[in-house]
């Protein structure tokens, strides 16, 4: 999940940006942090809307100040996750963390995190308790200086665990929290009699002061009182064994909920069926409707972001909209208790598949960065459609369809193992619709390739090929000889591989297929033509690609056929050159998020740094890449024709600076995360105590396009990146 305060590991102390002011708990803060040097778990725990995930972050900060430079520390947002199956995954992606491996997201948090110190941030982990305990004790098993803060209304129940039971605010600051959020409202309150004893009756539950502020622009804190009293009288019911702070929280709640106007309860209700955050767009078409005009959602909206029930952020994909995990809850309930819930999932489903369809059409054009940052922030919303076509055997062919459509983002934003595990669940039962079927196959089989698992990946094509020539689908035919080609050419069979894909390139010209995924057919056809000696050929194709991709704004197979490009101008002689077309290609690979072809890029990089006499910022560079491959797989693939330029740059450097030297510059190499990798190769010096050893003056020998090896291919296991 995408933790709002910003997605990756954070160093050093400082907290992330807060829209609204942080009030009082100083003493909390300052023994929680305290806490976390004496413990290894910490369990925040409290009723919701008590403030525990704001204290998290903060104390967090505060834990990683006080700790060696480079201590690392990361939120994760679990209030989303639906299924226990996904409790890794989102663990994995709220990091930051990259695997397009077969490996289960567990085993890749032990790898990537196994030299780090870090603190690990677990929040609303509640709904998923045993999946979360079984996490984390197999973390703190594996990585000896990983810690763990735990946010939830109940504890893991793990050995070793310390609980931090956190209270409501004291009076004072719950007297500062209800005036500061206000004024924020433009309501001029200030402390007194009637404020104060709102607070007590609200027994400084933060998000019950955060409702109450909302109102008081309208109301004045008397008026307020007396409100909140009727609506205590009306609301003690309820289980009589709960919390009495969680029968005030939800009395809150519902006071709140009852002084909202009906098209505003309406309308919370609706809003409840969104997981995680949404936008205006979203909500007229899910929600409007059967006594809410879609033309009224922005306003009737708009009252709810007034009175606290929403709350407003920016995003890479603009303005969204969220709730609290609590005020959808009870929005939820009232749904249910309305029978509406079912149509309203139906509504949400079908909002999504349409913007997934829209999505994938608009990955081939200049929008294609912008469809990258919309599919991340509404993985959510993605996640919960794809659950509910997967609920019952009617929904199996849109759950097969959806998970097809998503291949830009499995595969192009760098999503392949959850992409797999959704592609896989879909494809269990028999829909009865073979098109979506057929799509969903081929795009398994796809995503199989780029993970290096070869065996599933010819199973999967070979099924796809046979029932879609029984089917007579020309289109997922061409798909599944495509990927075939693929398998062929990191596989080292280029014969077979030159076959394939010139086929498939043919059936795709009969029926006036053109996307990101036939570019990428011709750079994987470049590359089994300079496999086989005939590097102009290859040019001739990539600069075609090139050409087809800046006419339609295509950013992300543009970035492979530059690769293969930039290979041609270091044969040639010209590694200024390679190096601009390689600075092109890695800012795009990256911020797609493609770790494939990141990787591939810093590589060729280190080959183009040696020739141009900097042996030792080549070494750490393939030190950088040789901690990236493992999340990718196979280094080079294991095979004979990627590997030839990796030992020739690593055969000059060893000359020019001797085993020992280069074997440290690798290692300096090693100890750079992605982030850092990819900023080093595209700056590509930075003094310090690398450079103490000058570099060679001129090519460095050995390294010239007379000893060359064979041309390396841009592609992982087929590489593309389209359908």
């Amino acid at each position: 999940m995408r933790d709002p305060h910003g997605p990756g590991l954070r160093t050093g102390g400082a907290p992330p940006l807060e829209l609204t002011a942080f009030i009082g708990r100083s003493a909390e803060l300052a023994d929680l942090a305290a806490a976390l040097g004496r413990a290894r778990l910490v369990t925040v725990t409290g009723t919701g809307g008590v403030g525990k995930s704001r204290l998290a972050v903060r104390a967090a900060a505060r834990w990683a100040a006080g700790e060696p430079a480079g201590t690392g520390w990361g939120r994760v947002e679990l209030a989303e996750v639906c299924d226990p199956r996904f409790v890794e995954y989102a663990v994995v992606e709220a990091l930051g963390l990259t695997d397009h491996t077969t490996r289960l997201p567990g085993e890749t948090l032990l790898e990537q995190l196994a030299d780090r110190r870090m603190l690990l941030v677990l929040d609303g982990f509640e709904h998923l308790a045993g999946a979360s305990a079984r996490l984390v004790a197999r973390l703190l098993r594996g990585l000896p200086e990983l810690r763990v803060l735990a946010v939830g209304r109940r504890p893991l129940g793990l050995a070793g665990e310390r609980l931090f039971p956190l209270a409501p605010l004291g009076p004072k600051e719950a007297v500062e929290l209800l005036t500061d959020r206000a004024r924020a409202h433009g309501a001029a309150v200030a402390d007194g009699p009637e404020v104060r004893e709102l607070c007590r009756r609200l027994e400084g539950i933060p998000l019950a002061l955060e409702l109450a502020a909302g109102r008081l622009r309208a109301l004045s804190p008397a008026q307020l009182l007396q409100r909140l009293g009727d609506r205590f009288r009306l609301l003690t019911g309820g289980a009589r064994d709960a919390l009495p702070r969680h029968r005030t929280l939800r009395t809150a709640i519902g006071w709140s909920h009852e002084l909202c106007a009906p098209a505003e309860r309406l309308l919370w209700a609706r809003l409840s069926v969104f997981a995680g955050s949404f936008d205006l767009e979203a909500a007229e078409y899910v929600c409007g409707g059967a006594g809410l005009p879609a033309e009224d959602v922005l306003d009737v909206l708009s009252e709810l972001l007034a009175q606290s029930v929403l709350a407003r952020e920016e995003t890479p994909a603009g303005p969204r909209y969220r709730m609290l995990d609590t005020v959808r809850e009870y929005g939820a309930e009232w749904l249910a208790a309305a029978g509406d819930a079912d149509r309203l999932r139906r509504r949400h489903r079908d909002w999504y598949l349409g913007l997934a369809a829209s999505c994938e059409l608009e990955w081939f054009t200049p929008r294609q960065r912008e469809v990258a940052a919309r599919v991340d922030v509404e993985l959510p919303n993605l996640r919960a459609a794809l659950e509910f076509c997967l609920t019952g055997p009617d929904e199996a062919h849109l759950g097969q369809h959806l998970a097809g459509s998503l291949w830009f983002c499995w595969v192009g934003c760098g999503r392949l193992s959850e992409g797999r595990r959704w592609l896989e669940r879909s494809l269990e039962p028999e829909s009865g619709y073979e098109r979506a079927r057929l799509k969903a196959l081929w795009v398994l089989g796809y995503v199989a390739v780029l993970q290096g698992d070869t065996g599933a990946a010819l199973r999967v094509l070979r099924t796809c090929r046979e029932r879609a020539e029984r089917a007579g689908d020309p289109v997922a035919a061409a798909y599944a000889e495509h990927r075939t080609g693929c398998l062929a050419l990191v596989t080292d069979d280029m014969a077979g591989a030159e076959t394939l894909l010139r086929s498939a390139l043919e059936r795709y010209r009969a029926i006036g297929e053109l996307n990101s995924n036939v570019l990428m057919g011709r750079v994987e056809l470049a590359m089994a033509r300079a496999f086989r000696g005939d590097l102009p050929a290859a040019v001739r194709l990539c600069e075609e690609v090139r050409r087809a991709c800046e006419d339609h704004g295509e950013r992300w197979a543009r970035s492979y056929a530059l690769y293969v490009l930039a290979y041609a101008a270091w044969a040639d002689g010209d590694p200024a050159g390679a190096r601009e077309l390689l600075a092109d290609a890695l800012a795009d690979a990256h911020a797609f998020r493609d770790l494939l072809g990141s990787v591939l890029v810093i590589e060729l990089l280190a080959l183009v740094t040696v020739a141009q006499g900097d042996p030792v910022e080549a070494a750490v560079l393939q030190g950088a890449a040789g901690r990236l491959w493992p999340s990718v797989g196979l280094p080079l693939f294991g095979s004979a024709h990627y590997n030839g330029p990796h030992e020739l740059c690593e055969a000059a450097a060893r000359r020019a600076l001797g085993d020992a030297r280069y074997a440290e510059c690798v290692r300096a190499g090693a100890g750079l995360d992605r982030e850092a990798a990819v900023a080093r190769a595209l700056r590509h010096r930075r003094p310090g105590a690398l450079d103490a050893l000058p570099a060679p003056r001129g090519p460095v020998p050995g390294t010239g396009p007379g000893q060359r090896e064979p041309a390396a291919s841009p592609t992982r296991k087929g590489g593309e990146t389209a359908g």
